[in-house]
């Protein structure tokens, strides 16, 4: 695994010492300044910026989008072909979900104001859990008011010291930071490796008290999608609890976009607790947890996360229970997105490019082997009127740094096409053609 951004020994040590001689211009900094400069990771941020910066590389996160940021987005006054952004469905900007949200603000306001146990329920927020809860078909479920939150209050909560918590290597920071905040053993076993799994279940499961299995339905850095089955049967064999966060896979897997389930014809009960996010296809922001009707009262009144947060605001529920809803209206919405990835994949590998294991139903990875490499072609596809983002060390060992699409149902295929040959020419070393966003 590289420690430098991609970058030789011997720039690296270049970089380091025009650092060292910068900060020595600068004299000392005060005693905070020096501790926060002393932070964990503050020196490698440096580093990098510092290697990008001698590369002629532009800083690729925190563009600003100037309107909706669908298939085709604005960046910078100009209009860009985005595969930036998680609007699966192409739900965030619908007429009918801006109505919903506006409806509900005017009747209750922007924000819940406090935290649902102390300010009252806001009747939208019931139904959207009756609905959530419907969407699997299990007893009940609770909204949270942020993802990453969701996972860090439940897991942290719900395990403890003398509990197991085995999950999958490429499980979302927010598992990882729960995993950690519940002071249980945690074993991370090879991904999408179900027979990995068993065997440290196997191996670890006896000295534990209580144990859970945690895998997401459609990872979100490479794409694919674990054999659910399997991973039902390990979890009933050693007596542990399965936890599958949908975060990616709510309006993307299955034929009608209910999710991992679906796809492998599984009843939702089958699995302990069903995770997911409202700002994905349901174009809102927040998480929430479906299940069993007494897990989902324990988390109601003991969550941290919950009982000591404020309330999901009433226009975010509004938009993600009107999101759902057309979600199972007009399942063609899913049929056209999983045909975009699935086309986009096929003619990424046609075109000799590594996808990796990509199922093909929403996200894509493009796998160029080196940081600095997926940082020049994103900055090259930006120029040339695509917006992609690179995922690069420390986020993946340097070796698998990537290009990583999500695909919408509102992409065209002439983008699809266009894009792919932009990015082919790219990585061949010709500065690709300019593309038109309206495909």
């Amino acid at each position: 695994m590289s420690q430098g951004f991609g970058l030789s020994a011997t720039a690296r040590l270049a970089l380091l010492q025009r650092l060292s001689k910068r900060k020595e211009d600068a004299g000392p900094a005060p005693g905070a300044a020096r501790a926060f400069r002393e932070l964990p990771g503050q020196r490698d941020m440096e580093m990098i910026r510092e290697a990008a910066g001698a590369l002629g590389l532009e800083n690729p996160f925190f563009r600003p989008h100037e309107g909706i940021a669908g298939a085709t987005s604005v960046i910078g006054n100009r209009e860009v072909i985005n595969f930036g952004s998680y609007n699966y469905l192409g739900l965030n900007g619908d007429a009918r979900v801006i109505a919903a949200a506006r409806a509900a603000m005017a009747r209750h306001g922007v924000s819940a104001s406090a935290s649902r146990m102390v300010s009252g329920e806001r009747p939208v927020h019931g139904q959207l859990e009756a609905a959530l809860a419907a969407h699997y078909g299990v007893d009940a479920a609770l909204a949270f008011v942020s993802g990453h939150a969701t996972n860090v209050t439940v897991l942290g909560h719900l395990m403890g010291p003398r509990d197991l918590i085995l999950h999958d290597a490429a499980i979302h920071n927010s598992c990882a930071e729960g995993a950690r905040l519940s002071g249980a053993r945690r074993i991370a076993f090879a991904h999408n490796d179900w027979r990995a799994a068993e065997r440290e279940l196997a191996a670890a499961r006896r000295g534990a008290r209580r144990a859970l299995v945690v895998i997401e339905g459609h990872y979100s850095m490479d794409g694919d999608i674990p054999d659910l089955p399997r991973f039902i049967e390990l979890a009933r064999r050693h007596d542990a609890w399965l936890m599958v966060d949908e975060a990616h896979g709510m309006g993307v897997v299955g034929a009608a976009g209910r999710g991992i389930h679906e796809h492998f014809g599984v009843d939702a009960r089958e699995v302990d607790i069903w995770m997911g996010t409202l700002s994905k296809t349901l174009s809102g922001c927040g998480g929430y947890i479906a299940g069993n009707a007494d897990l989902v009262a324990w988390l109601k009144h003991s969550a941290p996360g919950f009982v000591y947060s404020v309330g999901l605001a009433p226009a975010l529920a509004a938009a993600a229970l009107e999101s759902l809803r057309i979600l199972h209206a007009e399942p063609e919405r899913v049929a056209r997105l999983q045909g975009n990835a699935a086309l986009f994949r096929r003619l990424a590998r046609e075109a000799g490019l590594d996808t990796g294991t990509s199922a093909g139903l929403a996200i894509v990875p493009v796998i160029v082997g080196s940081s600095v490499a997926a940082a020049r072609l994103s900055q090259a596809l930006f120029e040339a009127g695509i917006n992609v983002q690179p995922i690069l060390y420390p986020a993946v060992p340097d070796s698998a740094a990537r290009l990583r699409f999500f695909l919408s149902s509102e992409h065209t295929e002439a983008q699809l096409r266009a894009t792919v040959a932009a990015l082919a020419a790219a990585m061949a070393g010709a500065r690709p053609a300019e593309v038109t966003a309206p495909g």
